[in-house]
């Protein structure tokens, strides 16, 4: 089972609950790349609006795993997920051809459909018939970086011999988040993993939601890696600003078992958002990775 980590994107991600500067992102990437874990994940914002109407500010994703591929040598790299909505399918295409040849083929496109309607409205966006769009996104952006020329007649998006010119070196991982039925389907026809989130410790929910979605891929005929995110909380650092209720505390042998528990469900990645996103609560997820029996 892989293991990776989310990077500090915004709002109070920062090692002292402020915004979050590049330094302390590449602080925390380097120390999964020198560590051992095995993958870097951001988060997809323009911003967040608590119901409160407190804004959190968040960066650029995508110009932020950029950046992380540049300054990393061994780590897979993803958003956790990449908003359809934010980017034209053919352009999401291209991107993530060339961010796969920056990194020497460490790229995964981790994408989803989107859910919060503060930034849509802010910026514009339709926030209508969200699961259409997507599968047309999905369709184009699929077959463009695995090698199709791609002439696109949809409701929402259009192509004429799109293709990608130079074309990957290789089959780009896609992974598609999500959990209804329909996006459940849909991941089992175009993706090669699928994420689920966010959770501690494995309990009924987690069990339920991978029985679901495996029952899918066996209708589809197709195998899909499983991802889950989970929340794991170091005790001994100072707690976050609106800490995670579900997030996992223990020890460091103690977060081993729970990462063997997820192993033991058949998953095949871990994503782990670290409260809070250090270094060194980043250290803490590789020693317990290392004590996980083969």
């Amino acid at each position: 089972m892989k293991i990776g980590v989310m990077l500090p994107v915004g709002g109070s991600d920062g090692p002292t609950g402020e915004m979050p500067r590049w330094s302390d992102v590449r602080a925390v990437a380097q120390a999964a790349d020198e560590s051992g874990l095995d993958s870097v994940w951001l988060a997809d914002h323009f911003f967040y609006k608590a119901p409160d109407g407190t804004v959190a500010g968040m960066h650029e994703s995508w110009t932020l795993l950029s950046a992380v591929a540049a300054v990393t040598e061994r780590v897979e790299l993803g958003n956790m997920v990449l908003c359809s909505s934010f980017r034209d399918p053919g352009l999401t295409a291209k991107m993530a051809a060339t961010l796969d040849e920056v990194s020497a083929g460490r790229l995964i496109l981790g994408v989803g459909a989107g859910w919060h309607d503060p930034e849509y409205e802010a910026f514009g966006l339709p926030t209508n018939y969200r699961y259409a769009r997507f599968a047309e996104w999905l369709e184009i952006v699929a077959r463009m970086v695995r090698g199709e020329t791609v002439t696109f007649d949809g409701t929402y998006y259009k192509t004429v011999d799109a293709n990608l010119t130079p074309a990957p070196e290789r089959r780009i991982p896609i992974l598609v988040a999500g959990g209804r039925p329909r996006m459940l389907r849909l991941t089992a026809e175009w993706a090669d993993a699928w994420n689920t989130a966010w959770y501690g410790a494995p309990g009924e929910k987690v069990h339920e939601r991978l029985a679901t979605f495996r029952a899918t891929t066996t209708e589809v005929g197709k195998p899909v890696a499983i991802t889950v995110g989970i929340v794991v909380r170091d005790p001994d650092q100072p707690a976050v600003d609106d800490a995670d209720p579900n997030a996992f505390t223990g020890t460091v042998p103690d977060l081993t078992e729970m990462l063997a528990a997820y192993r033991d469900l058949g998953v095949d990645h871990l994503i782990v958002a670290t409260e809070p996103a250090t270094p060194r609560s980043t250290h803490r997820l590789a020693e317990a990775k290392r004590l996980l029996t083969p």
